[in-house]
């Protein structure tokens, strides 16, 4: 029995595993230098995302590379000054888009999707908060008939999981008309994916379960994990070393350096997303996320504000953000006439990214991990925490882990 765990790490995922621990009874302490819930954890756009079965490491992906090419319009950014992160990254990443590793992958994808909103449902009625989580779908627009014909074609034919997809009513297209000012030529309506209702109160609500569970907290830098006499160590910056049966490494885009020294191979990339927020004007409390798919932007209403997220640029954690980026994104929010009003404020953070697009979870010895959740990690992170605290108590996990041990990459 695991009595007692440190968790290196306070995102979404961290706090998800550090619950699930919990709630088999284990001691459970947070290291992390910051205040919790700044980072990809809150500043995603709140989309439980269970239609994205297929990994993005695909041939479908590389082929579409050109016209995403921010420089073109787009949202994918290959800044040149990072070269040496996302080009070495690009070499794996065609290596994992092979057919028969993509169709693995989405095997293992699929099977962990399906158990995602069961796992929110289960922690937030324990946390006392259902109404965070809405399934109540999304969905996904274009703005001329040449990409609504593409778009609906290929969203109609492809599998999305637990989730279904059909085209727009009369009625569900006039309200999204109603929402800006530019022409709406199409759209469908995903039905069975969900949305948290406001990732601040989310995080305030982990973290107040968590302290109410007799959770503990370290803010200090963990600077390495180890074994030590059966039991597993970390060291800090500032602190002295914390000793407890189990280590789980959960510090999202930062972990890799963590479990290199247990001989684990991470090669991840910080895959660093933007967004503007601001007053929500006239845009309904209710309605459902919006992607606008030919500007790569979706639009999410949170209690008392408007956010409109986007971009996928490959850059090292610590790289200053580029002021491009959120100008692109207020330039979509006025092109369309969104009502997202003054004062607009913006944010960057980094996803943790594995080159097969696949999570990293699973144990070495005394050791545990959960990241690498790319852009699923709000959607994934109940469905993880439950899996590996059930991997790490000797109780048969919901779906096979082995495609998510880090042995994968060597």
């Amino acid at each position: 029995m695991i009595r007692s765990a440190i968790v290196v790490g306070d995102g979404v995922v961290a706090l998800n595993v550090a619950l699930a621990l919990q709630r088999r009874g284990t001691q459970v302490t947070i290291v992390a230098p910051d205040a919790p819930w700044r980072g990809a954890s809150w500043g995603n756009a709140g989309h439980i995302a269970v239609e994205q079965v297929e990994p993005l490491a695909s041939l479908a992906t590389i082929a579409s590379v050109p016209r995403r090419l921010f420089s073109r319009g787009g949202a994918l950014a290959l800044p040149p000054r990072a070269v040496g992160q996302w080009l070495p990254f690009t070499l794996r990443l065609l290596r994992a888009s092979t057919p028969a590793r993509f169709a693995r992958g989405k095997a293992a994808l699929s099977a962990m999707l399906a158990t995602a909103i069961p796992a929110w449902q289960r922690v937030l009625a324990e946390a006392g908060a259902p109404e965070l989580l809405r399934v109540d779908g999304h969905y996904v627009v274009w703005e001329t008939p040449a990409s609504a014909a593409r778009g609906r074609a290929a969203w109609l034919a492809a599998d999305t999981g637990t989730a279904s997809v059909r085209n727009a009513t009369g009625a569900e297209l006039a309200q999204l008309r109603a929402l800006c000012t530019t022409p709406i030529a199409g759209a469908v309506r995903f039905e069975g994916s969900g949305q948290i209702t406001d990732t601040a109160a989310l995080g305030a609500v982990l973290v107040e379960r968590f302290v109410a569970a007799g959770g503990t907290r370290v803010h200090d830098r963990a600077r390495g994990v180890r074994e030590h006499d059966g039991r597993a160590r970390v060291t800090l910056d500032e602190g002295a070393p914390l000793d407890a049966d189990c280590v789980v490494v959960a510090a999202g885009a930062a972990s890799a350096p963590l479990v290199a020294p247990l001989g684990l191979r991470a090669p991840l990339i910080a895959e660093r997303g933007y967004h503007i927020e601001g007053e929500p004007g006239d845009w309904p409390v209710d309605q459902p996320p919006v992607v606008f798919e030919d500007r790569a932007m979706i639009v999410t209403r949170f209690a008392d504000r408007l956010r409109a997220a986007s971009i996928v640029e490959f850059a090292a954690v610590e790289t200053p953000a580029d002021p491009r980026k959120w100008a692109r994104l207020r330039a979509h929010v006025a092109a369309l006439g969104l009502p997202l009003r003054e004062p607009v404020a913006p944010w960057m953070g980094a996803r943790p990214t594995l080159p097969d697009y696949l999570p990293a979870l699973g144990r070495r010895g005394a050791v545990a991990y959960a990241f690498g959740h790319q852009h699923l990690g709000l959607t994934l992170s109940a469905t993880s925490g439950e899996t590996l605290a059930a991997l790490l108590h000797g109780e048969t996990p919901a779906y096979d882990l082995a495609p998510f041990d880090l042995a994968r990459f060597g």
